[in-house]
């Protein structure tokens, strides 16, 4: 059952053209755009730079923004209401969405990195180190996604999710580089999960370095706190 729900969130996301536009083609967008031109200064080579970035980015539009929306939705309809009520029960619902949203994340992190090495992007490191990171990334955005799915409006989460994806795309590091910013908000900055995923896997994809601890603490706090809070909190109707 957790599979056969599992399997129809995939094809409901697929077969919707704002969610494929969110997770998959603004990414390569941002991929190809940021590469290509010269809009930034950034540290080495600039696809070596932008393609960790924009796995980072991947990942949030998969687990935090597309989630919180989807899920949103979904209670405000009643759906999860009545799908917690089936055979399936409430944890298997959670399982099934999990295993759904990873599973768009592999066909995400394929599909950007034939693109990246297209390209010229020539990744480094261990794929395990980069694998941890995008497994704590994804339940720390997870976490967040269902918190403010399941305590906020439909109409609320659609806009706040959007803006907190705009905010940190910018500020992320995703593109920009994190030492352009000024010191006091550099500090702030660097405790955003966004920013660790990013700073984590370029770390570990384009410098060949070692799992980063600090950037996996930063990550497994912001998953620890949302998932705890989101347990608590979440509303079903």
């Amino acid at each position: 059952m957790v599979l056969a729900q599992a399997g129809a969130e995939v094809r409901a996301v697929l077969r919707n053209g704002e969610q494929l536009l969110l997770t998959l083609i603004i990414p390569i967008l941002v991929l190809v755009g940021f590469s290509a031109a010269p809009l930034l200064e950034v540290p080495g080579r600039r696809i070596d730079f932008v393609a960790p970035g924009v796995l980072a980015l991947a990942i949030m539009s998969t687990a935090f923004t597309g989630q919180a929306i989807g899920t949103g939705f979904e209670r405000r309809y009643g759906v999860l209401k009545r799908l917690g009520a089936t055979p399936l029960s409430r944890s298997g619902l959670m399982l099934a969405k999990t295993l759904a949203v990873i599973t768009v994340e592999v066909l995400q992190i394929v599909v950007i990195a034939a693109v990246a090495l297209a390209m010229g992007w020539h990744p480094q490191g261990d794929p395990l180190w980069a694998l941890i990171l995008i497994l704590a990334g994804t339940a720390a955005f997870s976490g967040l996604a269902l918190l403010m799915a399941g305590t906020l409006r439909a109409e609320a989460t659609l806009a706040a999710a959007n803006l907190v994806y705009l905010v940190l795309l910018g500020l992320g590091g995703v593109v920009v580089p994190v030492t352009a910013f000024p010191h006091a908000l550099r500090a702030v900055v660097e405790l955003l999960p966004i920013t660790a995923l990013t700073d984590g896997l370029r770390s570990v994809l384009a410098h060949g370095g070692g799992l980063p601890i600090r950037d996996l603490l930063v990550l497994l706090v912001w998953a620890a706190v949302t998932l705890g809070l989101a347990s608590r909190t979440f509303r079903w109707e």
